[in-house]
């Protein structure tokens, strides 16, 4: 495991990999990370999550995206669609490949245990069948009734938002966890960035509480409001405001503005690191 900046662990990205993001929808997405990949302009990258909201929509803005596995894309209520997201996939820009939320689950449950697929209950009709390559009826040998198989989903890369970390990596995630600790396990590289890095003697008074061991680990990332303009649980709420400027953005321009707006804040932790 290393300590490393934004941009370095950024760059640890490569063109075309699969790239899992934890959080949900507008909580705890690891939103500072997903900027920085658009200001490096990464390309080709195939998104996993199951609810996704301005993570993907910004990326897709910026033309990095090349699919989307997610069981939802869109804004909570008061925000509505995710335009980018949804303009990009109607002009074949990004392929999106619709899942229910729990497929996407199955998917990484399957990588986690090293086999190429899993088995569905309950998704047996339907368009998604048709349009989603990692879909599969097949006939159950055992019953001779169909059952439905999704395809592992074996991210190169999961970066996750965490409140706390010590310097070797063990992470603990406040609140709901949503599907971060499954995609710890299912994705061959994690990278977590955490609003605080806390002694290692604080992580020993209970270790039972680490979400994520340190041996899983290759990065982090002292990032400080790193889900903003998302929420994060016990440190803030959403932004209103921030949201709100972004969906009123339209053009790749206008959002290459909005990121060089964030680079002071998503740089802090760099400053900060060395009074830790």
């Amino acid at each position: 495991m290393k300590k490393m900046n934004l941009k370095e662990a950024a760059a640890l990205i490569q063109d075309g990999d699969m790239v899992a993001f934890g959080g949900n929808v507008l909580h705890r997405a690891p939103m500072a990370f997903v900027r920085e990949i658009a200001r490096q302009e990464k390309k080709q990258l195939r998104l996993v999550k199951t609810a996704g909201a301005q993570d993907i929509d910004l990326l897709c803005a910026m033309d990095c995206v090349e699919s989307v596995d997610a069981g939802f894309v869109s804004y909570e209520t008061k925000y509505g669609l995710a335009m980018h997201y949804r303009k990009a996939v109607q002009s074949g820009a990004v392929k999106g490949n619709e899942h229910a939320c729990y497929t996407v689950i199955s998917a990484l449950r399957a990588a986690t245990m090293n086999v190429p697929f899993m088995p569905v209950k309950g998704l047996c009709a339907g368009d998604l069948l048709v349009k989603n390559d990692y879909f599969v009826v097949v006939e159950d040998p055992f019953s001779g009734e169909a059952i439905t198989l999704v395809k592992a989903l074996v991210p190169d890369v999961a970066i996750i938002h965490v409140q706390e970390c010590d310097a070797k990596g063990n992470a603990i995630i406040d609140g709901p966890k949503f599907e971060d600790v499954l995609i710890s396990r299912a994705a061959k590289k994690v990278i977590l960035t955490t609003e605080q890095i806390v002694p290692e003697s604080k992580m020993r008074l209970h270790p039972e509480r680490i979400d994520i061991p340190s041996f899983m680990v290759s990065a982090i990332v002292h990032t400080p409001k790193g889900a903003a303009p998302c929420s994060c649980e016990r440190k803030y709420e959403m932004d209103d405001k921030g949201l709100t400027a972004f969906l009123a953005l339209k053009t790749k321009a206008e959002i290459t503005e909005y990121l060089k707006s964030y680079e002071t804040r998503d740089y802090a932790g760099e400053r900060k690191a060395v009074h830790l």
